[in-house]
C-alpha cells in the first residue's frame, strides 16, 4: 500500500491566531496612548532664592511615611480636608518636604490629595 503525500498546508488556525492578536492590539492601543501625570522638568533653585513671603502649605513626609504639618501629624484619611482647609489662608500652593527614605507612594498620594483639594502649584524638596 502506497502512502499519499501531503502537499498543502492548512493556514486557517494561523489566520485565526493572527486575527485574535490583531483584535487584542486594537483594544489595547487606545489605553497605551493615555497620559499619566503631566510634569514639568524642575529647575535647580538655590535655597537662598526661595521666596520667604510665599504663602505655601508645607507638609513633611517623614522617613516612616507619616505626614506632618507644623509639627502636627496628619492622618492619611484627613489629608484632603487638611489641605483644602489650609489652602484658604495659604493660596500659593503646596511645598512637600520629603525625607530621602520616604516611599514614592507616600509622596504621590500627597500630590494626588492636593490636586483633588484644588491645589495647582506643587513643589517637592528633599530634606
Amino acid at each position: 500500500m502506497k502512502r499519499q503525500t501531503f502537499n498543502e498546508i492548512n493556514i486557517t488556525p494561523l489566520t485565526d491566531i493572527f486575527l485574535v492578536l490583531l483584535i487584542i492590539m486594537m483594544v489595547i492601543a487606545p489605553i497605551l496612548d493615555q497620559q499619566g501625570l503631566s510634569l514639568a522638568i524642575p529647575e535647580y533653585v538655590e535655597q537662598n532664592n526661595i521666596d520667604k513671603d510665599a504663602k505655601l502649605i508645607k507638609i513633611t513626609v517623614t522617613s516612616d511615611n507619616k505626614y506632618t504639618l507644623d509639627e502636627a501629624q496628619i492622618e492619611e484619611k484627613n489629608l484632603a480636608s487638611t489641605i483644602k482647609e489650609h489652602s484658604k489662608t495659604l493660596p500659593d500652593g503646596l511645598l512637600i518636604q520629603a525625607s530621602g527614605e520616604s516611599n514614592h507612594e507616600s509622596v504621590v498620594r500627597l500630590m494626588d490629595e492636593a490636586r483633588n483639594a484644588g491645589v495647582h502649584s506643587i513643589s517637592i524638596v528633599e530634606i
